[in-house]
């Protein structure tokens, strides 16, 4: 199966949204029972937490937790946006730097300016993109003191759409920062699987919503096997992806090849693997990678290639280096749920 596809179904009886590339899996999204990220709450503050600069925070959905408050005192209301997903028995994360995201654009409170983003190069599409969003704004202007990102998917926009879509988030934007009520209320729900697909996924693709497409594309298949902490790298050899209470831990090792170039083959195929199969075991935090053996004058090499492998990822993740016994530290942006608590409250 060659090109792009975008399956959109149910797994498990939860919404869920594949991309697949070249019929391998790509991009994993399936809904948890957790407040979704970009959802926005009225909010109101309950408790300060000395030492940490931060404030426990009411929310409908129970506590949240706040960082680097100054000058808020308990019983204020403020609108407050989830940041990621809580992990078990922990408040759930959020932040006063609220944004209205959707397919082409992000409404800034606070960030005056319309900006396009700077991966679109010709001259001719960036001023017709100005021109459409602000004809938007002229039918609906942004709240007082807000801004406006158009992003890179403008560049291939129906001009119809973009306006809507400029319309759409210049609206919900000033109708929430205008809210004034005073008690805990969720004032936006973030966007499920289907939604964000519709958000991030923008790269031309097919588009199946059969139900039961992820039976027939063989997705279905796929999840079982992210199910297993082994990783097969075909000749090479084979990784096994562990999550532990504190870390991640990744052990790679060679397969039948004994050639002096086996330790580097296979750290190379495992390393160019990993971000995909982070994302898609939904996994983050404190990441440790045990290589196969890996001399010192080969780890440049190796470091390189998951550089590479970290560019075409939109997780937020740190290569922090390697520690004496040879392993290597990454730490990654905790965005989603992993997958294995997903299915297990299915």
């Amino acid at each position: 199966m060659k090109g792009r596809t975008i399956a959109l179904d149910h797994y498990e009886g939860r919404e869920a949204a594949a991309l697949l590339v070249d019929g391998k899996l790509e991009d994993l999204l399936i809904e948890a029972d957790l407040p979704r990220p970009g959802s926005i709450y009225r909010a109101v503050a309950d408790r300060p937490v000395k030492g940490q600069g931060g404030m426990f925070m009411k929310t409908p959905d129970g506590s949240a937790f706040l960082r680097q408050v100054k000058g808020l005192k308990p019983g204020q209301t403020l609108l407050v946006q989830v940041t990621g997903y809580a992990e078990p028995g922990k408040a759930i994360p959020v932040t006063q730097r609220v944004l209205f995201k959707s397919r082409y654009a992000i409404v800034t409170p606070d960030a005056p300016g319309i900006n396009i983003s700077r991966r679109i190069k010709d001259d001719d599409a960036r001023d017709e993109i100005m021109v459409v969003a602000r004809e938007a704004l002229a039918e609906a202007p942004l709240p007082e003191n807000s801004g406006l990102i158009l992003r890179s998917s403008c560049a291939d926009a129906d001009p119809e759409a973009l306006l809507e879509d400029v319309l759409a988030m210049s609206n919900l934007a000033r109708h929430v920062l205008s809210d004034s009520g005073a008690e805990p209320e969720l004032l936006v729900e973030g966007d499920g699987p289907h939604a964000l697909a519709w958000r991030e996924w923008v790269e031309e693709a097919d588009l199946d919503t059969d139900a039961g497409c992820f039976e027939h594309l063989g997705i279905a298949e796929m999840i079982d096997d992210l199910q297993s902490p082994r990783v097969s790298l075909g000749a090479s050899g084979s990784m096994v992806i562990e999550p532990t209470s504190a870390l991640v831990a990744i052990d790679i090792n060679t397969g039948n090849d004994t050639s002096p170039a086996a330790g580097l083959k296979v750290n190379m195929a495992a390393l160019r693997d990993l971000p995909r199969q982070l994302r898609l075991r939904g996994l983050g935090g404190q990441v440790i990678v045990d290589p196969a053996p890996c001399p010192k004058k080969d780890r440049k090499q190796v470091e390189g290639v998951l550089r590479a492998a970290l560019k075409r990822d939109q997780t937020e993740t740190i290569l922090a280096g390697w520690t004496q016994l040879g392993l290597m530290e990454i730490q990654r942006k905790r965005d989603r749920v992993p997958l294995k608590l997903v299915l297990k409250g299915s």
